[in-house]
């Protein structure tokens, strides 16, 4: 269940990201993927076009809207943030069929913000990524 009060979604946040520093990569991808699937979505928070405004994953978990780029963002915020040395390359993407935006994670063997429980790969048929930015775009906020 998605926590209520913004300190209670930072401190689930936090958890997170500890609870999956150790974990094999598969299992952290998932526990990852699954908790940004389990927020509230609305449509069209976040958009492309605004890139350089994009909030900082304290404002993204305080503003409490998630469109499938914020949902995105903070998938990335979170792999960001863990700094697992398994995690080579991270990107969004969006998926040119669907338009999902979507988390590449080490050049697309993993794909994240498709659907909780499910982490899909560049060679799945439902994934023909349309444009992607590496994730060193929006990170250098928090760094």
């Amino acid at each position: 269940m998605w926590p209520n009060r913004y300190e209670d979604r930072l401190a689930s946040w936090y958890q997170l990201r500890e609870a999956n520093l150790s974990n094999d990569l598969d299992q952290c991808l998932l526990a990852v993927n699954d908790w940004w699937q389990q927020c509230p979505w609305v449509p069209y928070y976040l958009h492309w076009d605004d890139m350089a405004d994009w909030p900082d994953p304290w404002d993204l978990l305080s503003d409490n809207h998630f469109c499938s780029l914020a949902k995105a963002l903070g998938i990335v915020y979170t792999l960001h943030m863990m700094a697992r040395s398994d995690i080579t390359q991270v990107e969004i993407a969006v998926n040119g069929e669907s338009a999902d935006n979507l988390v590449l994670v080490n050049e697309g063997k993993y794909i994240l913000n498709w659907e909780a429980g499910q982490l899909l790969n560049i060679t799945s048929p439902a994934v023909n990524i349309k444009k992607s930015v590496d994730s060193r775009a929006v990170t250098k906020k928090i760094n």
